[in-house]
């Protein structure tokens, strides 16, 4: 999952209470599909700062709540509102993630693109994506990265 660290950061997301956070205003279908209908309770997350200097990897989430209607659609003075989803007729879906670790060291997006093994990550394919799919693989070698010091 990725976001921007001013926005939202993980640090942010370690302070919540129980260092958990609805993943809300989420407004590509893509994005919403894989919210809605892939992700399950316990999948894990890589947290991704994007529009930093420089964009990368910063730690490990989990998710603790399967997609669900984000009430913030329908919530005209949030930052993400569309006229066109209402509580009975959701168009936008969100997950609830918990914070798990910190990485020991940031993984930068220039070395997640020149680490093998990750060269089919959607990431790595320049997409724009906030929610994107990891293999078993990947999140292996991600995890690793981020364990070196």
């Amino acid at each position: 999952m990725k976001s921007e660290p001013g926005a939202y950061s993980f640090s942010d997301l370690i302070g919540e209470e129980n260092s958990t956070a609805e993943w809300d205003g989420v407004r590509n279908y893509q994005a919403r599909n894989m919210m809605r209908d892939d992700m399950k309770i316990g999948d894990g997350v890589i947290f991704y700062h994007s529009n930093a200097k420089p964009p990368g990897a910063v730690g490990t989430a989990v998710v603790v709540r399967e997609g669900y209607p984000d009430h913030t659609a329908w919530d005209s003075e949030s930052e993400h509102p569309d006229p066109r989803s209402t509580p009975d007729n959701p168009v936008w879906y969100m997950v609830d993630i918990k914070a798990v670790a910190e990485f020991e060291r940031f993984v930068p997006l220039r070395e997640i693109k020149a680490t093998p093994g990750l060269e089919e990550m959607p990431l790595v394919k320049n997409s724009r994506l906030s929610v994107q799919p990891v293999t078993k693989q990947e999140w292996d070698i991600i995890l690793a990265l981020g364990a070196q010091e």
